[in-house]
Parts: C-alpha cells; sequence; structure tokens
C-alpha cells in the first residue's frame, strides 16, 4: 500500500515536469526564477554595502510607506501621479513610441495649470487649470511626435531635448513674469482654496484627493479603449507593426502622431493635478522625476492597462518609504536599484512570453 501510494506520487510529479518542460516552458520558468535570485542577491550586497541590516531595511521602508495612516496618506499621494503619468507613457508604448519626455510635458503642464488658476480662481479656474495643463502638454508633445510619423527622427531624442527645454524655460518664467514679489524664492503665489483639486476622504491622518480618483478610473478607461474600440486596436496595431499596420490600411503615421500628443497630454494633465491637487503653487523642479519613474510603471504595468495600479502603488511605497531608510544611514537611492531589479525581472517575462508566442 506504502509502495502503491510512492509510486502515484512519482507519476503525478513526473507528469508536473513533464508539462512545465515541454515546449521550453519549463527552462523559461527557471530562467525567471534564477534572475529573480539574482535580483535579490543584488539587493541583499547593496544594503550590506552601505553597513545596514536588509530585514531591517525592509521593515524600516514598510514603516515609512504603511506603518501609520499618514504615511498611507503620504504613499496614495505619491502615487496619484505616477498613476496618471504613467498612463502616458503606457498609451505610447501601446503605439511602440518611448515617450521619455513625460517629464517636460508634466512640468509645462503645471506651471500652465498655476497660471490660469491663479488668473481665474474658483470652480471655473479649477477647470481651466486642469484644460490648460492639457493642452500644454499636448503642444509640448506634438513636435516629437511630428518628427518621429513624417521625418522618421527617434523620439526619445527629440523628447530627451525638450525635458531639457520645459525645465530651463519653465525655470525663467517662475523667476520672472509669474513669480510671487511676496517671496523670496522662485515660486508663484499660491492658488485660492475655491480652485484646489477637492478630496476624497479628509478625516484626522486619513487623506486622499481626487486625483486618484482620476488617474484610477484613466487607467480603467485606457484598457476599455484599446480592447474594445477601432481606434484603440489600430493603435496597437501600429505599436506591434506599422508596416503591416499601414499595408493592412491604417494610416499609421497618423496614429503614432496622435498617440504622441495624446500621451503628452495626459502628461501635461498630471502636472496639472499635482497643482491643482497638492502643491497649489508652481515653482522650479516641482517634478521629482515622475515623468522619468512613470516609464518604469508602464514597463511594470505589462499587457494590460489596469497593471498600471500596482506598479504606480510600488513606485509610491518606495518613494515615500525610502524617507526612512535615511535614517539608518542608507542612500535614497537603494529604492532605484529595488526598482531597476524589478524592472529587469518584468522585461524578461515579457521577453520570454513573446518568444513562447513566435516559438
Amino acid at each position: 500500500m506504502v509502495s502503491m501510494s510512492v509510486r502515484a506520487r512519482y507519476r503525478f510529479y513526473q507528469k508536473i515536469a513533464e508539462a512545465l518542460f515541454r515546449g521550453g516552458q519549463g527552462k523559461r520558468i527557471v530562467s525567471i526564477l534564477l534572475l529573480s535570485m539574482a535580483g535579490l542577491i543584488l539587493l541583499w550586497v547593496a544594503i550590506v554595502a552601505t553597513g545596514a541590516q536588509p530585514l531591517g531595511a525592509v521593515q524600516a521602508l514598510l514603516k515609512g510607506s504603511l506603518g501609520s495612516p499618514r504615511a498611507i496618506s503620504d504613499t496614495l499621494r505619491e502615487t496619484t501621479p505616477l498613476l496618471i503619468a504613467g498612463i502616458a507613457v503606457y498609451l505610447a508604448l501601446r503605439a511602440g513610441l518611448f515617450n521619455i519626455g513625460v517629464e517636460g510635458q508634466f512640468t509645462v503642464g503645471a506651471c500652465a495649470a498655476a497660471v490660469v488658476a491663479l488668473r481665474f480662481p474658483g470652480v471655473v479656474g479649477l477647470f481651466l487649470g486642469c484644460l490648460s495643463g492639457i493642452l500644454a502638454g499636448a503642444l509640448w508633445a506634438y513636435p516629437a511626435g511630428w518628427i518621429r510619423a513624417y521625418r522618421g527622427g527617434h523620439e526619445v531624442i527629440t523628447t530627451i531635448m525638450l525635458n531639457n527645454v520645459a525645465a530651463f524655460l519653465t525655470a525663467a518664467l517662475v523667476a520672472g513674469p509669474i513669480k510671487d514679489p511676496t517671496q523670496e524664492g522662485t515660486t508663484t503665489a499660491n492658488i485660492a482654496d475655491g480652485t484646489k483639486l477637492s478630496h476624497l476622504y479628509n478625516s484626522g491622518p486619513w487623506t486622499i484627493n481626487s486625483g486618484l480618483l482620476i488617474g484610477i478610473l484613466g487607467a480603467i478607461a485606457l484598457g476599455w479603449w484599446l480592447r474594445k474600440t477601432v481606434s484603440g486596436y489600430e493603435l496597437r496595431a501600429v505599436g506591434a507593426n506599422p508596416t503591416a499596420a499601414a499595408t493592412a490600411g491604417i494610416d499609421a503615421k497618423r496614429v503614432m502622431l496622435g498617440a504622441m500628443v495624446v500621451s503628452g497630454a495626459i502628461g501635461g494633465l498630471a502636472g496639472a493635478i499635482q497643482v491643482l491637487a497638492f502643491q497649489h503653487r508652481f515653482y522650479a523642479g516641482i517634478s521629482s522625476g515622475y515623468g522619468f519613474d512613470a516609464l518604469g510603471v508602464a514597463l511594470l504595468a505589462g499587457p494590460a492597462a489596469i497593471g498600471l495600479l500596482p506598479g504606480a502603488f510600488l513606485f509610491g511605497l518606495l518613494a515615500k518609504g525610502s524617507t526612512q531608510l535615511q535614517f539608518m544611514n542608507i542612500p535614497k537611492g537603494i529604492t532605484g536599484v529595488v526598482l531597476g531589479v524589478l524592472i529587469i525581472i518584468a522585461a524578461a517575462i515579457r521577453y520570454r512570453k513573446a518568444k513562447a508566442v513566435e516559438s
């Protein structure tokens, strides 16, 4: 009876092994596991090199981001711009474009929103501030999209250049024409209370702004649009193979330009919400790198837009928790190592899946 049980278990495990390794699936799983282990070892070495204990660093990270209602609220606050900017990058990625310029689009959108909101206080200013941020981001992305679609210039180069122009231009504006004369620093005046984007919930240490809801609904709407509409199908087709899409009758150049402009508009909206919901003013360096981190958020999302939600939350968690690490004399940049390893693992998984489909 015992021997039969052992034999049955052996056959059961044998079938599992055959199923896994059929078609190289087992090799792919083993490769991903090895890559994950290598990433964990790299993180362990990086933390130990700072003189800290890895377990203590993880505990400090979680305490700083999830250890209290205030910490959770701050994590959600960091998640909001990352989510909306991530939507912008994700849309461009599905069209086969690397919009590295969301950082610049975020900045000009924030600047435009602050200027308009100060000029038109109240609900009208709130609406016009969001609209101006959208328009500013779209206009800032247009040149890169046009050059990519109609001249073949790579969007990575043009968007990076536009990032620098946006940073220097807005810094000059906030140091001059739009600077608050009552302040010594380079900043605009604060927008009126009636122009601020309201909170969904605000009680004691708990604060959740409406901007987060906008981001969540945006991610859901994007996923639906990509899957259920003709224009969404055209965008995905161009992203998969622009030559084949053009052969099938899709205006690939128009789709590329449109995708970049809409991506820029969403990036500008992220900047506008940052001003209207959280900062309530514009100043040089208002973005802590949200536009660049958004690329990681979009890559972690995978094939489904809903994946932007956990991706943005993870980046927000690490951004907030990293401040706690500094009390342990661990450089804040260690979170960049964490994110880098996660992105490499996610990219490896996607590459393996793509190879599996090809085979």
